[in-house]
């Protein structure tokens, strides 16, 4: 009877916001795939309809300070619950925060990124603090509690990653984080470390604490799609291929040049109204300093200059400007300069490889990469050649990623204890590279991208900021506002 008076009881406005909430809980249980979230129409029915809790006990209350204090909780409660909420399924804000896609997107852009472009990812640690990726803003410490942490279950998109998609997703080898130096990935910090890996964790006055981070917590990156599953990928003289056929470089592209000069020092206009930031023609010395990217070369002698490509005119060597990022239209905008001798495109040299993979020498650089096929969800390797060239490009993939127990032992490879021919990927994996190819830490340097790794795309640019310039001098690119983010190839 009790059950019965309550629900004759209810206001006509109580059952439509009860409807509305039960029709959207089915639509998600739909989308998401999970009977289980239908549970919440019992809390709604109660919210509304029954009340045997009193959520709004507190609306009631005699003493005013409580009430509005209450009223300021229930408000910031269901904001951080919406935003949650939106964050996880629909869209994410991100900050370019490096030049590795200049010029196509800019160091200073705020994008919207939309989850749905390729199906939101559920959350894989759940309990979270909304809007930090991984630390505390302000108090600092985890944002973030380790457990429970769910399987890998991605909602249905509108579609998949397609070449040359400009992506974000968390970073690959973020997994493990040395707290002093986060700027460098751990493995590439064991590389560099005398001792390796077990160097580094025990200089904790170098390298601060080692943490771990879930796959949902690791660091936003955003490059461009460049490979796909499947693909064989390879790069030739800053030229990349798939399976053998050239892939146009985006339009937007850049990669470091020389630039020769008569001896004219280029002014800061003139680097502005190309495009290229003071960041691209100062760097830093070893005390810290900021100093230009230029060298007289007055008094060189010309096997010095040869060793540059270089060559003096009557007598005169001239000044030389070194690794500016241009793109194709930048440079036949500087080469009509009259001052202006030469601009040459910088090359590496092979040497100690700092590329993929880490733990193999390949010789290969940033301009010459490859070949390095691309695993695909359902496809096979086999160990019975080029074991060790194989372990080390994709043990990373069936250890890390795929999350089985690796060994190589005597030329031999064992998978979770087993001596292992062979193999097949669970996952789908992407080969990312920067529009700045020459400044630009992706794949090259740290490998694939799995699939539960991928966030979104950024859809919008919703601000811009150019941090060489002041709030009354140009610091908000308004030309930039609310422009699409999809910037084609």
């Amino acid at each position: 009877m009790q059950l019965k008076q309550r629900f004759s009881n209810a206001a006509r406005h109580q059952w439509t916001w009860f409807v509305v909430w039960v029709a959207a809980t089915v639509l998600f249980a739909l989308w998401a795939g999970s009977p289980w979230l239908l549970l919440f129409i019992f809390l709604f029915l109660d919210i509304y309809i029954t009340k045997f809790i009193p959520w709004g006990f507190w609306k009631k209350s005699k003493n005013d300070a409580f009430r509005k204090t209450m009223e300021w909780v229930d408000a910031i409660v269901f904001a951080l619950i919406a935003v949650y909420f939106i964050n996880t399924f629909f869209f994410q804000n991100y900050q370019i925060p490096t030049s590795s896609l200049e010029k196509s997107l800019l160091v200073g852009d705020f994008l919207a990124v939309s989850k749905l472009s390729y199906g939101p990812r559920a959350p894989i640690t759940p309990l979270s603090f909304p809007l930090a990726q991984h630390t505390m803003p302000v108090v600092g410490g985890k944002s973030y509690i380790e457990k429970p942490q769910w399987k890998y279950n991605r909602l249905k998109g509108f579609g998949q990653v397609e070449r040359n998609d400009i992506v974000v997703f968390n970073f690959p080898t973020g997994d493990t984080v040395a707290m002093n130096q986060q700027g460098i990935d751990f493995y590439s910090l064991s590389k560099l470390n005398s001792n390796g890996s077990a160097g580094v964790r025990a200089d904790k006055r170098t390298y601060g604490e080692i943490v771990y981070r879930p796959v949902d917590r690791r660091e936003n990156y955003v490059k461009r799609c460049i490979g796909l599953p499947g693909e064989t990928i390879e790069l030739k003289n800053d030229s990349v291929f798939i399976d053998g056929t050239l892939l146009p470089n985006p339009r937007l592209s850049q990669h470091n040049y020389m630039i020769h000069t008569d001896g004219t020092q280029i002014s800061a206009d003139l680097f502005e109204e190309l495009g290229i930031n003071k960041a691209d023609h100062y760097t830093q010395d070893g005390y810290g300093q900021v100093v230009s990217r230029t060298q007289d070369l007055t008094g060189v002698d010309s096997l010095s200059l040869a060793l540059f490509g270089l060559q003096q005119r009557n007598g005169n060597n001239g000044r030389i400007y070194f690794s500016i990022p241009m793109t194709d239209e930048m440079v036949t905008t500087m080469k009509a300069k009259p001052f202006v001798w030469d601009v040459i495109k910088e090359k590496e040299q092979p040497g100690m490889s700092y590329y993929y993979p880490l733990n193999y020498e390949t010789g290969w650089t940033r301009d010459t990469f490859g070949p390095l096929w691309i695993p695909r969800k359902g496809e096979t390797i086999t160990f019975d050649s080029e074991v060790e060239y194989k372990v080390a490009a994709y043990e990373r993939c069936i250890k890390n990623y795929e999350g089985n127990d690796f060994v190589y032992r005597d030329g031999k490879v064992y998978i979770n204890g087993t001596e292992a021919r062979s193999y097949t990927f669970k996952f789908d994996y992407y080969f990312m590279m920067g529009d700045n190819r020459h400044n630009s830490a992706d794949s090259r340097v740290w490998g694939f991208v799995p699939e539960d790794h991928i966030v979104g795309r950024p859809i919008l640019i919703w601000l811009s900021l150019e941090k060489d310039k002041g709030w009354f001098n140009g610091k908000i690119r308004w030309k930039r506002l609310f422009r699409s983010a999809k910037i084609p190839a």
